[in-house]
């Protein structure tokens, strides 16, 4: 086989595993402890191989779950299998790299970056001459940082986009090229979760409740804090699964969300979160300085969820309920209308439930799935009954609070068929329990809101409860 005696070098970060485990270590250590971005910044100034040096030694990173590229891998395979002397060859940190060379059993050798060396570009590019020398050695790569070494070598193999292949062959005439095809736009709002923004029509219930349909200034304030609270939510739900990888990663479902499995970038998604942010914060700014602290009490709240509360027994089902309820006060808020004990009640216990459910179908699929332990969560498969005693209780004992209110003279005073929320009270009876059944079943979908949204019995339920709400009032 042509070029079976020349060392073949392969770069890690984008070309062996799509993600960059730079970005990866510092999130890991953020989520370890926030105060050290301040000596990141101070360790930086000494250079970024001091910074990657001073992050690895207070981190691990577990490289069996990392995102590999399986085409590539193979190929590597086969030239090993050749003859082929292979060596890992990467900017990281040595620490991650001897693992990974380790991990796969496929390297002869390592070279990485010191504490004093950024083994990265040119610098790369004489370390591999200096070892193999002058087109002594073959190098796959990913990005326009390997052009220095792509020119010194015998031959280029490039990993990655049709624009990264043609810079390469104005170096290297001699081009190997597995491209990488993806939609960044449809992975952006994918990760954004776009679908999940449906959640925040709850700020739209005070309005439903109040009969305020027509007061066009309390809809435009709902509307505006519908997109603040969206753009809001979408920055967080970046910066979780950031968070997050380790855990997601072992996870049946997550592990392809576009973070996890590497499609998508992480430095994009760092800059995706502050642009998202911004966007909240502007249209925070169009409404009053109540709306503004609700927004930045839900941001700090979900952050705060994310960061630890998410792994604290019952506390993340709690802090889930209150989450949801905040939308409802941020509605109130909007259109400047008072909030009723009856729906704030209503509104904890049913969404409480829900988180109940979410808890609930975690665990059982966890336990279909012949495991015990939830990774990054306080639960065990052994709690699947009393998350079930708990949730059900919950939820019916929300819709009897629905009852109680029905029945009191609160009611009398605003709607002029008040007996016709009797419904309401026997559509939100049957959809509860409906899907307290099908997660016991196991049919439940991991999110409860989101099944609610896809499936067509729960909307029919949806649009009866708010017909049933325009004809009483």
């Amino acid at each position: 086989m042509a070029g079976a005696g020349v060392p073949l070098c392969v770069d890690l970060d984008g070309t062996l595993t799509p993600t960059d485990l730079l970005v990866e270590s510092f999130l890991v250590l953020m989520k370890k402890n926030p105060m050290y971005v301040f000596l990141c910044v101070v360790w930086l100034l000494r250079g970024k191989a001091y910074l990657k040096s001073e992050i690895a030694r207070r981190i691990s990173i577990d490289v069996s779950v990392l995102p590999y590229n399986a085409t590539f891998i193979e190929y590597l395979q086969q030239q090993r299998q050749s003859g082929r002397d292979l060596y890992l060859c990467s900017a990281s940190d040595r620490q991650f790299v001897d693992q990974i060379a380790s991990y796969f059993g496929l390297f002869k050798g390592v070279l990485a970056s010191g504490e004093k060396l950024n083994l990265k570009g040119s610098k790369k590019a004489h370390a591999l001459t200096e070892k193999f020398g002058p087109r002594g050695f073959d190098y796959c790569g990913n990005e326009k940082a390997d052009l220095p070494v792509w020119k010194e070598a015998r031959q280029a193999i490039v990993v990655g986009n049709r624009h990264i292949a043609a810079a390469a062959k104005k170096v290297n005439t001699r081009i190997v090229f597995f491209e990488q095809r993806r939609s960044l736009l449809w992975l952006v709002l994918k990760e954004m979760r776009v679908y999940q923004w449906v959640k925040n029509l709850l700020i739209f219930v005070p309005l439903l409740a109040s009969h305020r349909f027509t007061d066009s200034k309390a809809v435009l304030a709902e509307v505006i804090a519908f997109l603040s609270f969206s753009f809001c939510a979408s920055a967080v739900y970046l910066l979780n699964d950031m968070l997050d990888l380790d855990a997601d990663r072992r996870h049946a479902k997550k592990r392809n969300r576009p973070f996890a499995s590497g499609q998508l970038p992480l430095k994009y998604g760092m800059v995706l979160t502050v642009l998202l942010l911004a966007v909240a914060a502007a249209l925070a700014l169009l409404l009053d300085q109540e709306l503004q602290l609700v927004i930045a009490g839900y941001f700090a709240a979900t952050l705060l969820y994310s960061l630890k509360l998410k792994r604290l027994l019952l506390v993340d089902v709690f802090a889930l309920a209150g989450l949801y309820t905040i939308r409802i006060v941020a509605g109130g808020s909007a259109g400047n209308i008072p909030l009723s004990d009856w729906l704030i009640m209503f509104s904890v216990l049913m969404f409480l439930s829900l988180a109940m459910i979410k808890r609930y179908t975690e665990l059982d699929a966890l336990l279909r799935n012949g495991k015990v332990f939830a990774s990054g969560r306080a639960y065990v498969t052994q709690d699947l009954g009393i998350l079930r005693s708990f949730g059900t209780a919950s939820g019916y004992v929300a819709v009897l609070v629905l009852a109680l209110y029905v029945n009191s003279s609160d009611v009398r005073i605003l709607y002029h068929h008040p007996h016709a929320l009797w419904i309401l009270f026997g559509l939100l009876l049957y959809w509860i329990s409906r899907a307290w059944m099908l997660a016991f079943r196991g049919e439940m979908h991991d999110d409860p809101i989101v099944y609610a949204v896809k499936n067509r019995l729960s909307l029919l339920v949806f649009f009866l409860c708010v017909a049933t709400v325009v004809v009483a009032a």
